[in-house]
């Protein structure tokens, strides 16, 4: 789908002044990349269509909201044998979808199998998640955290 779009510098402009305010009128959008707005708008929705963006969202601070504590966590997998209908991955992959705490999920090479990012709202609530949620889950070997002391970079922005 998104793959068989070629997108032009002009797409590339908006892509980029829409990650930076999603949201900003066409009539905005327009004048920043130098097109009608009319223009501007099938560009858009185009672009959303094609599944090249995705959807629009607010982004809100975390400690804001009181989540203070951030972690990442390797999980290793229990290996399963072939006889299974359903494996222990697509398993925990499902489970994961219903983990508030779980803000991203990502499959790894390597030693850990999925490397999970968890915001909480403090050491109490990552102890009872590990404890009573994530271990306690059938397909999951073990588990290893890194905390986050400070962020240095942190942007939903892509280089377009």
């Amino acid at each position: 789908m998104a793959a068989d779009l070629e997108l032009d510098p002009v797409d590339r402009r908006i892509l980029a002044a829409l990650q930076s305010d999603g949201r900003m009128s066409y009539e905005q959008l327009a004048a920043q990349v130098h097109l009608s707005s009319s223009a501007v708008l099938r560009r858009v929705k185009r672009l959303e269509e094609a599944g090249v963006i995705a959807g629009y969202v607010a982004l809100v601070r975390a400690e804001r909201i009181g989540l203070t504590l951030t972690a990442y966590i390797s999980v290793r997998m229990e290996k399963h044998s072939g006889g299974d209908k359903r494996s222990p991955m697509d398993d925990f992959a499902a489970a994961v979808q219903a983990w508030p705490e779980v803000v991203e999920c990502v499959s790894m090479a390597g030693e850990m199998d999925y490397l999970l990012r968890v915001v909480v709202s403090g050491m109490d609530h990552y102890s009872r998640f590990v404890m009573d949620t994530l271990l306690r889950h059938p397909s999951v070997q073990d588990c290893k955290t890194s905390f986050v002391l400070s962020s240095v970079k942190a942007t939903t922005v892509l280089p377009v």
